[in-house]
């Protein structure tokens, strides 16, 4: 159905190339977190906290399941997005996923001065992102169709590399 679904480490690009994506080719950009935040009308943090991480995986489920109804989506995915097997079949089912792949060097100078990534929060450098990003690779790779290496490229380059590979 020709949905593309980005996964990566915070500050890989996820957003912004799913918004560049539009610009060139029209298709809907669905942030996965912020629907399920403007959906159950609470914070993330605040989902967690009230209902548990069990009942947010489910919300991601759900979400899932109807984009892979639809085409021509461009989704931001959550980090852990990629946690259950059924995420990853419904992905497939409907499009590819693409892993936005950086350095921990490249994330760092991307999420430096911004203070809205809680899991950084007190870690912000280069070693603690490098262990995080070694944690999550196994995952990433293996859920991945393709994997797109965004260091040193501009916004632009990933997006014609990402259209060329996926044939658009």
């Amino acid at each position: 159905m020709n949905n593309l679904f980005f996964i990566g480490f915070m500050g890989s690009g996820k957003s912004a190339v799913c918004g560049r994506l539009h610009e060139l080719t029209g298709m809907e950009v669905i942030e996965m977190d912020a629907s399920i935040v403007d959906s159950e009308r609470m914070s993330i943090n605040d989902i967690f906290a009230t209902k548990g991480e069990q009942y947010f995986r489910d919300l991601e489920t759900k979400l899932l399941s109807q984009i892979s109804e639809e085409s021509r989506k461009a989704v931001s995915c959550g980090g852990g997005a990629i946690l259950r097997p059924e995420n990853v079949e419904l992905m497939k089912k409907s499009g590819k996923i693409i892993l936005l792949s950086a350095t921990p060097e490249t994330i760092y100078n991307r999420v430096k001065d911004t203070n809205d990534r809680p899991l950084l929060n007190g870690n912000m450098n280069i070693p603690y992102i490098s262990e995080l990003m070694q944690a999550r690779q196994p995952r990433y790779t293996a859920a991945a169709d393709i994997t797109i290496d965004v260091n040193g490229k501009s916004l632009d380059e990933i997006c014609k590399e990402i259209l060329e590979t996926v044939g658009m």
